[in-house]
Parts: structure tokens; sequence; C-alpha cells
């Protein structure tokens, strides 16, 4: 039952009368009218007898009263309590590996910090995987490595990455490439771009650590592709040889665009 008529029927009954009410609602007389026979039709009854001197409740009208207040309040404070940030009391967070490692913990310090009554549930995966998991409405947000490509999906935040290719800086590498995982972002840019760069075939090797990985590549064992604040966190900036690579790899913070958060604002505008 659509609350609106409720808020109509009460008025009527408050003003005694079909104008005076419709003044109150801003609603044309017509508009009044039509609504209480819907409701009236919803019910099966009459619930105002006409007068000569406006409106009186009949004694299904005054039954139905009390009721119509109660589920007017309920309504009101479910509204409320929906959209007062306060009150939410969980966010579901997905997150490719690499934005786990370099920007997880500051957002769940600032969440903390901001939001102290937010519980976080966290889901790290792969972009492609992630992407499914928001469409199909099992987390609300994600940080996904590049652009949300669904219809479904918009962006709500940006933050920009430097993306290198990664090669020993001493010695050659071995034709393989050292990935995260087979199916993440980074591993099939970097295959595109050893295909697209280099003469001879590289075979795929899977580590699911970075800090392994950056080591592999500096021993000479492969090559990767990754960002900047994955190669400084670790401490490998001066150990390995990098080429800067025009990828569209920025992180994305996103959300469905029929799904949005609560604290969508705040999220739009949060500094990670």
């Amino acid at each position: 039952m659509d609350s609106n008529l409720l808020k109509v029927f009460v008025a009527v009954k408050n003003t005694k009368s079909i104008s005076l009410g419709a003044k109150e609602l801003g609603f044309t007389q017509s508009n009044v009218t039509l609504r209480i026979k819907q409701l009236e039709k919803i019910l099966g009854h009459e619930l105002f007898h006409r007068t000569n001197k406006g409106v009186v409740l009949t004694k299904e009208g005054e039954k139905f009263y009390p009721y119509a207040l109660e589920i007017i309040k309920k309504v009101d404070e479910a509204l409320i309590n929906m959209k007062n940030t306060d009150n939410l009391e969980l966010l579901r967070v997905g997150s490719t590996q690499t934005n786990a490692t370099i920007r997880l913990i500051t957002f769940i310090n600032q969440i903390n910090e901001d939001f102290p009554k937010l519980d976080l549930d966290f889901k790290i995966d792969s972009t492609t995987n992630l992407v499914e998991q928001l469409v199909d409405y099992k987390i609300d947000i994600a940080f996904l490595n590049g652009k949300a490509k669904h219809k479904d999906l918009i962006e709500l935040n940006r933050f920009e990455e430097e993306i290198y290719f990664i090669e020993p800086k001493n010695k050659e590498a071995q034709k393989r490439i050292l990935a995260y995982k087979k199916n993440c972002v980074h591993c099939k840019y970097l295959e595109i771009y050893v295909k697209e760069n280099k003469k001879d075939k590289y075979k795929t090797t899977i580590f699911e650590n970075y800090e392994v990985i950056l080591a592999c590549v500096k021993a000479g064992f492969g090559v990767t592709l990754l960002s900047k604040s994955i190669i400084e966190k670790f401490g490998y900036l001066q150990d390995l040889k990098l080429t800067k690579v025009d990828f569209d790899l920025h992180t994305t913070l996103v959300c469905r665009r029929d799904y949005k958060s609560v604290i969508e604002g705040y999220l739009r505008e949060i500094k990670l």
C-alpha cells in the first residue's frame, strides 16, 4: 500500500475537507479525490461521509485512521534511518589484491575514524570477478584495476597509478611472465605488452605474492607489470629496470548504478 495514499487520507480527515486537505498537501482537489477513491477501493470500504460542511469519517474510516497514522510514522522512520549514515551498519567492500596491498589499510583507518559504528566486510578478488559480484549485488563497492566496463556500474572515485614494465636491472630476464593471478588485469595487459614488444614467446608463472614476484624479477627469473606504489612499498625501486607504460590501469572505486551507498558523497571525496 502506497503510504502517500495514507497521507492524503490523514490530511483530509484532519482538515475535514477535500479542498483544505488538497491545499495542505499542495495537490489539486481532483487529485485528492482520486487518491481517496483509490484507497477506498483497496480497503473495500468508504472512508468518508460527504456533507454540506465537508467530510467526516465513516465507522470504517474511524477504525482505519489509527492504523494509517502508525504506518505513516513507521515509513517515515524507515526513510530517515536509511538516509542517516549513523545507521549504516555494514559496507561490503571488494578489492583487487593490488589495492588491498597499497590502499585498503588507509581506507579502513579513515572509515573507522569517520564512521566508528560501521562494520566492513571484504572480498579480495580479480577485477573481473569483482565486477560480477557487484552486478549480482553481492558487494556494495569495489576498488578495481582500470575502468568498470559494465553498463550497470558507475565510477565513484579514481586514484591515479603509474604502471611500469619491470625487468632485472643488470641481467637479461628469462622468458617468463610473473603474475599475481592468471586472470588479473595486470597479467592480461602484461601478456599483450610482451606479445607486442618482444620477439620470443613467454610462459606465465603465478605466485600470488608481490614481494616474491619482485624478488624473482630482480634475480632474472622473469618480468612483470605493476604500479609504482607496489614496487615502492616493497623497496625495489632502485633494484629494477622500470619502463613506464601507457596503460589505463588507474584504480577506480565503483558501485552499481541503481544501488548506491548512503555514504556515496563521502566515497566520491575520499583521498587514499
